[in-house]
């Protein structure tokens, strides 16, 4: 016979213990993740000098979490008390009663508990819902009049933005705890038997108290209803139902009084309820629930549609034209577009070159990219490996020698330490900590191999944009958090840039006052818990009193966290100003609650080339119907000084947050003129007002009700890959009527679901030269203007650009179209576009080396613009006899150029095959075979009446290459330019 040894049993009070101490711990890892991010928070807000606005919030959220849990839990409780407060003496012995019975028996002891736990978690979910809408609590309690009224009810714009969402966050926090606290009480009257499903006899179902108790509950809900109805009303200046967004004619003749109606049975069936809560019987209560439902049904919907089938739209364009004119106008005033000026504009199609001056007009084009010459930055201007630029660069002016230039910025960042130094904790947080140096280029002009003309650049520093701090320590690349300021000369230093010294490095220590102090021993042990790093509060040699650890430090970031109210836009652009760099960020306040505007979805308006591919940062989904550029911001990218400034400063929003967080944000006077130099209309900002632009510059009511003249923004032409809209461009523009030209941002715009040009359109960014004002060239409606896909098109299978950028893709090139610009010239629009080739081996980056231009029906292409532009001007070939050529000659020139053309491909596979192997006396002879063929061509062509071209060199550099495959770095003086 076989025995099994008892298992041992665990006490029950040991389980209970264990179970208790294992919540207790996870509460306590909770509340000091919390505490600790709490405490970072405020060292971080005070280090940047925004300690009252990261106060300010919290302090109304831990408000709003309070009342929230008080009310939806504080109402659940009450009711669960009420409800066993009202529970019947006796009840009947039938099944169901009996098991509910056992059940009672079993739990009333924790009861109580039950009930307490039961309400703190509907009050944890009510305050965790409730503290999201600060914004919208103290928005109203600080609301600012917009001097507007909307045309329906008359009034003020501000009662919509923040009385309205603040009345309805009140109801629905109403209902929740109404709707919960009957669900509670219900559940409670029929576990003690106030409240049966089953049983007999007339009255027995439901006993005197669970009765007056359901009774009040229910007529408060209806009383809530009753004033959602009514508040409903207010909401149709938001209405969709009709053409325009706004109260349509059903919304005002019908949906209105309907709303009133229900509003007024609703609250008659609140008095019905609050009466029959104390008096025998529910059946006039329930009948007029009844009467609500039923006229919800018919008169709330059946009427409404009605009238929009048979009164509307039989008659739409009449019935609608006057709430469209409501739409228009709202539309127009919220996104700053009721003093767009629009021009018609003939565009013609031919002007010679002594009606133009195209030197002059030149130097405005902006041809160098800065989308495509980020890797050309990276190349000849990173210097060291673990240095890196974005993806996208950016567009600004410097005033160079006394003249404006355009010009391509960038800032070298440090992303990371170098490769061999990544698995250090020393190399991560305390060598490696910032980026070094402003590069910036002229926009205008190239030098002879296609490269950049740098007007700052090189380590250390050459410039020509005075001195200033090159250090980078905030910025868009920058490590997770970097631990700087240790004493002077104390290993291990942090690393400025390689130097010829003795240690091979020039070694720096951080002097700014950004970031948090690192003196306290809390302080390292709050952000040892933060980072999860015992090496902040073990490493006593390089952390100590001196030390400042720099994080979160990406200027959109520091301005979300200074300015929490604001939209900022996806474009931060660093600048030279007042001998620091500085990022600039534009700072949008918006709403969705403007009266009769109409919403625009963020993230689709603003989205585009360079925000598809990431080089931009996306704005977030949101609806919005008024948007303004409230704000310049600059962060100081040594130090991290966060700068607001009020841009719009009538602004109505923006001066209900100046009430809510006082002295963040400064006057615009405030601005230095250096910083008014470099301030740029935003391009988020454009993108949106182009969108709404599309349709609302169709002013009259029935064409608008129509459709057939709204525009749409073109697909970029250079984006093969995918459809995704065409970015505005900066660049220096001379609208008719302007004496000089203006750096603008500048936008085509299509007629919807046609190819060709409806409008161009400019907003000019100098703050000395009419900043923001739009204006708009609208092209004749009966005129086919080619838009820049169809320009595109005609580029691409122009012949000389096809032959010779075909044989360079033949031959591993690759070539890049850059951004087709849109300019008014001599009466008409031009379109330009540089060309760039990269060579598909080795360390290449692009060059610009053709430029392609097209006014009216002529098309020039050639190395430089000004080439390209007397081609287009003149129509001259650069071949005075091409018209005596006969038919044999032109065949036989045409088996000429073949041959040079299969000549040249052959040496460029030659001198490719030279390179692998290593054989640069080859390379070089086949470079010479290469420019004979290539040159060979060119004649012919210029015998057979082609443009003249000099074939770009597919070489790295535009010379033999070094054997490391790429250019060196340019020291000294910048390289003599070449206009492009």
């Amino acid at each position: 016979m076989t025995y099994r040894a008892a298992s041992p049993r665990i006490p029950r009070s040991v389980g209970r213990r264990v179970l208790i101490g294992i919540v207790i711990a996870v509460a306590a890892i909770i509340l000091l993740a919390i505490f600790t991010s709490i405490m970072t928070n405020v060292l971080w807000y005070r280090a940047l000098g925004y300690g009252g606005v990261y106060g300010t919030m919290i302090g109304i959220r831990l408000l709003l979490f309070v009342i929230g849990a008080v009310v939806l839990g504080g109402t659940v409780l009450l009711n669960l008390a009420v409800a066993r407060r009202l529970r019947p003496l006796t009840v009947p012995n039938t099944p169901d009663q009996q098991a509910l019975a056992r059940y009672r028996r079993t739990f009333e002891p924790y009861l109580g508990k039950i009930a307490v736990v039961l309400a703190a978690l509907v009050g944890l979910i009510g305050g965790l819902s409730l503290d999201g809408a600060w914004q919208t609590v103290l928005g109203f309690w600080n609301r600012t009049s917009f001097g507007t009224k909307d045309p329906q009810f008359h009034l003020d714009a501000g009662f919509y933005v923040f009385t309205y969402p603040f009345l309805r966050l009140v109801i629905d926090t109403a209902f929740a705890a109404v709707v919960l606290g009957f669900f509670a009480a219900a559940v409670t009257h029929y576990l003690y038997g106030g409240l049966r499903i089953a049983g007999r006899g007339r009255g027995r179902h439901v006993s005197a108290g669970a009765r007056a108790h359901l009774g009040i509950v229910i007529g408060v809900f209806m009383l809530l209803k009753a004033i959602a109805y009514w508040l409903d009303r207010y909401g149709l200046v938001h209405s969709t139902r009709g053409v325009a967004e706004g109260a349509s004619f059903t919304d005002v003749h019908a949906v209105l009084p309907v709303k009133t109606i229900l509003a007024v049975i609703a609250l008659f069936c609140a008095l019905l309820f609050f009466v029959s809560a104390f008096r025998r019987g529910m059946l006039f209560a329930g009948l007029s629930v009844g009467l609500l439902i039923l006229s919800a049904i018919l008169i709330g919907g059946a009427y409404p549609a009605i009238i929009q089938q048979f009164q509307v739209k039989p008659n739409q364009v009449e019935k609608e034209s006057p709430y469209i004119a409501r739409n228009i106008k709202a539309t127009r005033t919220a996104y700053g577009l009721q003093h767009v000026h629009v021009r018609p504009y003939d565009a013609r199609s031919d002007v010679s070159q002594s009606e133009t001056s195209s030197a002059d007009e030149a130097q405005n084009i902006r041809l160098v990219d800065p989308n495509v010459v980020s890797k050309t930055f990276q190349q000849l201007q990173q210097i060291r490996g673990f240095y890196s630029f974005n993806e996208a660069l950016d567009v600004d002016r410097y005033d160079i020698s006394g003249k404006q230039q355009t010009s391509i910025v960038a800032v070298r960042e440090l992303p990371a330490p170098p490769p061999d130094r990544a698995g250090s904790w020393v190399s991560q947080h305390i060598q490696y900590t910032h980026g070094y140096g402003f590069v910036s280029a002229d926009g205008n002009q190239v030098d002879s191999d296609g490269k950049p003309v740098w007007q700052a650049y090189n380590i250390p520093e050459q410039s020509d944009l005075g001195s200033f701090q090159p250090r980078i320590y905030f910025g868009e690349q920058v490590p997770n958090y970097s631990i700087v300021g240790g004493p002077k000369g104390a290993p291990p230093a942090e690393f400025d840039y390689a130097s010829e010294s003795s240690s091979g490095q020039q070694n720096t220590t951080y002097t700014g006052r950004g970031g948090v102090g690192m003196g306290s021993f809390w302080t390292r042990l709050l952000y040892a818990l933060k980072f999860h790093d015992v090496n902040i509060l073990l490493s006593t040699d390089n952390v100590n009193s001196h030390s400042r650890i720099l994080y979160d430090r990406d200027p959109r970031q520091m301005v979300q966290k200074a300015a929490p109210y604001l939209e900022l836009d996806g474009d931060p652009y660093p600048a030279v100003v007042d001998g620091r760099v500085k990022w600039i960020v534009d700072g949008y306040t918006t709403t969705d609650a403007y009266p009769y505007s109409e919403r625009t979805s963020l993230d689709q308006a603003t989205q585009d080339t360079l925000t598809a591919t990431g080089a931009n940062a996306a704005l977030p989904s949101k609806q919005v119907n008024y948007m303004r550029n409230s704000v310049k911001a600059t962060v100081d990218a040594y130090d991290g000084t966060v700068t607001l400034y009020a841009w719009a400063p009538s602004d109505p929003l923006l001066k209900t947050w100046q009430k809510v967080f006082p002295g963040t944000v400064k006057p615009a006077s405030a601005m230095s003129a250096d910083l008014r130099d470099h301030i740029r209309y935003p391009e988020d900002l454009f993108k949106t007002q182009r969108e709404v632009l599309s349709r609302y510059h169709v002013t009259n009511p029935a064409s608008f009700y129509g459709g057939q003249d709204f525009w749409s923004v073109p697909d970029d032409p250079t984006n093969s890959a995918e459809k995704v809209a065409q970015p505005p461009y900066y660049l220096e523009s001379r609208m008719p009527g302007d004496k000089q030209p203006i750096f603008s941002l500048t936008s085509t715009l299509v007629p919807k679901n046609r190819p060709n040009l409806a409008a161009f359109v400019s907003v000019s960014s100098d703050v000395h030269n009419g900043y923001g004002d739009i204006r708009v060239l609208q092209l004749p409606r009966d005129t086919a203007v080619p838009g820049p896909g169809t320009i595109q098109g005609n580029f691409e299978s122009y012949a000389p650009a096809s032959t010779e950028l075909a044989l360079l893709r033949r031959g591993g090139s690759s070539v890049r179209f850059g951004n087709l610009l849109t300019l008014p010239f001599g009466g008409g629009l031009l379109y330009a576009e540089p060309v760039y080739v990269q060579a598909s081996a080795g360390e290449s980056y692009p060059l610009l080396q053709r430029v392609l231009v097209s006014f009216g029906t002529k098309i020039g292409y050639a190395p430089t613009l000004d080439e390209a532009m007397k081609q287009v001007l003149t129509g001259s070939t650069g071949n005075k006899n091409q018209k005596n050529q006969n038919k044999d000659d032109t065949g036989d020139l045409r088996s000429q150029l073949a041959k040079a053309l299969s000549d040249a491909q052959q040496a460029y596979a030659d001198g490719q095959d030279a390179l692998k192997r290593g054989d640069f006396t080859a390379y070089g002879d086949a470079q010479k075979r290469l420019k004979a063929a290539l040159d060979r061509a060119d004649a012919i062509q210029k015998k057979l009446g082609a443009t003249p071209t000099s074939a770009p060199s597919p070489s790295v550099s535009g010379g033999t290459p070094s054997p490391g495959g790429s250019s060196p770095a340019p020291s000294g003086a910048s390289p003599t330019p070449t206009t492009p």
